[in-house]
């Protein structure tokens, strides 16, 4: 179509652009009639709708003197032929016809009918009275139903309370705003209606979770997220395993489970199960086995070795060597990690860690299960593919719980744990998962580690090696000053010789103050980063152990020092105070040991035992031998340091320090070679080129 402008111009349009256009009309067009709302008539009434057609039959004789229209093939009755009788004669003999059938019709009503149908089409001739749109509410008053709908939408965060107790508040609240009796209440039997009918569709009325759920989620539409790459989503969530374990003594507790979920290939990239008490080295620890392979553990069938599955083992074995002898979980760089609002997962120490190996960080809304529905319905299968299985399971709920659930438990933390990575291994990454499915073969559902195998082969697969300064840089850390005794933190004294030419002094940084790492499960030793000009880097990391590391040789965590904290009374200074303190640590360490004490104090040290006896976590992971002693220190002993969580009641994780005294030593080969075994060997990487991949693949 060609246009001319007022000023002359000429443009060329298509004309589905300006038809489509709402602007566009053809001036003096005939009235064209618009397709019948088909929908809007299946919502009537049958007789209602069944009337609105048999008046369209109606109007299209008297207009073309077929009921089906001008396209009906056949003469017309004689009396509804146009070429022989005039509009309004066919008219009289319509209003006659129909009257005579038994409803009582004028001439003038079918010249209405005839102006609606060719107006609004058949919705035209249906009886308006049955098409009113109608209100759940009836006629309830617009003030009762306004305060009835504020009283629920205040009550989400409230525990639960009858409807009585609506109707309390929602009179309350009436009175409040227009005086006392002015707007009364109906009945009770109308109001309880009345309430459904605001309640039940938006859930209002449910439990207090799901209300709470409710008000919690963001505003719809929701979009599915479309990945399409490994690592591209990762999901990071805690939770209470659903059975018990045994820690030492016979204490019993369920442990904590910590996942992580790739959503490309729905693959367990790492869990770590913890005594209650989740810590954000734990998240950071788990961040860190996604990227380092699995290795086979003592007693695993060869079946279980990467070597023997799905994936490409060859072609990945020459680009990263750490993968020789590891077994088939995927190797996983994130991208993007999906937490909640936890204090382990928001904490700066644990985003600190994601800032340092590229990663970024989002926060779902608070208290939102579906936000990250992929690692929740993961919680729930393996509460129902493997837990239920396991002796002492709890159930979901206290319903489903048995009469002695506590007293069948038999396995230890790191038993169920080892239980628990094997059965990741063969029961979760080689079964079919309904949600993977190759575009070329969309019928067959494939396995976490199939779909990893397919993904890698377009993706390509870049490995990232971790060192010892890496995963010092990935534990929370602490900035203060190093003083003549050293470093104090709650209450614990580190120092040694290596500090003495920075005492009182201000380190480079801008604040001025030192770079202080610590392990939470850990307390024994901190890290601090000091200027080593003839160091590659320029600086290097300086293992610091507490002044008395020697009184106390057994294992101990946090918990446990939290615990002689608020039992032993300051009677002397700061140092004699500390002492006092390592004096009574050790007592009740060693009165657990020998079956003495509390069951408060059994539970304490069992805790320290546990997680001190659970393996060299960090150790594995990179290869390398730790250097100090066992323990696990909270992360509230900082007082007011920025990355405070919140105090936990319960405690215990992965250790990676032996029970006995270990000399320190910055050197892990050192290390090795004290110990009389080879030195770790660090996997060759090297640079992954797409181009020539795609010819190997």
């Amino acid at each position: 179509m060609r246009l001319i402008a007022e000023n002359g111009e000429v443009a060329a349009l298509l004309l589905s652009l300006l038809f489509a256009d709402e602007g566009f009309e053809v001036v003096a067009a005939p009235t064209v009639c618009r397709v019948p709302p088909l929908g809007l008539l299946e919502s009537l009434p049958p007789p209602v709708r069944e009337r609105a057609l048999a008046w369209e039959r109606h109007v299209r004789e008297v207009e073309t003197g077929h009921p089906g229209g001008s396209g009906a093939v056949g003469p017309p009755r004689a009396e509804y032929d146009p070429g022989v009788r005039t509009l309004a004669q066919r008219e009289e003999v319509k209003a006659a016809e129909l009257s005579a059938a038994g409803m009582p019709t004028s001439a003038v009503t079918v010249r209405r009918m005839r102006a609606r149908y060719r107006n609004d089409g058949v919705w035209g001739l249906v009886d308006q009275r049955a098409a009113r749109p109608r209100s759940a509410l009836g006629r309830a008053d617009e003030r009762v139903v306004a305060a009835l709908r504020e009283v629920l939408e205040a009550g989400q965060e409230r525990s639960s309370g009858t409807l009585g107790r609506l109707r309390v508040y929602t009179e309350r609240l009436l009175a409040e705003r227009h005086g006392d009796g002015a707007v009364p209440l109906p009945s009770a039997a109308t109001f309880n209606r009345l309430v459904h009918a605001l309640a039940d569709g938006c859930g209002l009325l449910g439990s207090a979770r799901q209300r709470r759920w409710r008000s919690a989620r963001p505003a719809p539409p929701f979009v599915p997220t479309t990945v399409m790459m490994p690592g591209e989503l990762v999901m990071m969530d805690s939770t209470v395993l659903d059975a018990f374990v045994v820690l030492d003594d016979g204490v019993v507790e369920r442990p904590e489970l910590t996942i992580a979920l790739d959503v490309a290939t729905r693959s367990i990239c790492a869990a770590v199960l913890r005594a209650k008490g989740t810590r954000s080295v734990d998240a950071a620890q788990l961040l860190a086995q996604v990227m380092v392979p699995a290795p086979m553990r003592p007693g695993w069938a060869e079946a279980l070795a990467m070597e023997h599955s799905v994936v490409p083992y060859e072609r990945l074995l020459s680009v990263d060597a750490r993968l020789e002898g590891a077994a088939a979980r995927p190797v996983i760089t994130p991208r993007t990690i999906v937490v909640d609002q936890g204090n382990v997962f928001v904490s700066s120490s644990f985003i600190a860690a994601c800032e340092s190996l590229g990663v970024s960080v989002q926060p779902t809304p608070p208290r939102n299960g579906p936000a990250k529905g992929h690692v929740e319905r993961t919680f729930s299968l393996i509460n129902t593919l493997f837990v239920q299985h396991v002796a002492a399971y709890t159930g979901s709920h206290t319903g489903e719980r048995g009469k002695d659930a506590a007293g069948e438990a038999v396995w230890t933390l790191a038993q169920l744990n080892d239980l628990l990575q094997e059965w990741i291994i063969c029961g979760w990454q080689e079964r079919e998962h309904d949600g993977l499915r190759h575009p070329m073969m969309p019928r067959r559902a494939l396995s976490p580690n199939e779909m990893w195998a397919t993904l890698v082969a377009v993706c390509g697969y870049v490995p990232v090696p971790l060192g010892r300064e890496d995963y010092i840089e990935l534990m929370p850390l602490k900035r203060q000053k190093i003083n003549d005794y050293g470093i104090r933190i709650d209450y614990r004294t580190y120092d040694h010789k290596a500090l003495n030419p920075y005492r009182g002094e201000r380190s480079p940084a801008a604040d001025g103050l030192w770079e202080i790492h610590y392990d939470p499960h850990a307390p024994g030793q901190v890290w601090v980063r000091l200027p080593k000009p003839d160091q590659p880097r320029g600086y290097e990391w300086e293992a610091v152990p507490w002044i008395h590391r020697t009184l106390v040789s057994a294992p101990f965590t946090d918990f446990t020092w939290q615990h002689i904290k608020r039992t032993v009374t300051r009677r002397a200074d700061r140092a004699q105070h500390e002492h006092n303190l390592a004096l009574a640590l050790r007592d009740l360490l060693e009165r657990a040991a020998a079956g003495h004490g509390t069951r408060r104090e059994k539970v304490v040290a069992a805790r320290a035992r546990t997680a001190a006896t659970d393996g060299a976590v960090w150790g594995m992971l990179y290869g390398q031998q730790p250097e100090a002693e066992a323990g696990e220190l909270g992360e509230d002993v900082f007082g007011d340091s920025e990355d405070d969580e919140e105090p936990l009641t319960h405690d215990g994780a992965l250790s990676i320090w032996p029970t006995e005294h270990t000399p320190l030593s910055d050197s892990p080969t050192a290390a090795a070679q004290e110990a009389d075994v080879a030195a770790p060997r660090r996997g060759q990487v090297t640079v992954y080129d797409p181009f020539e991949e795609s010819l190997r693949w």
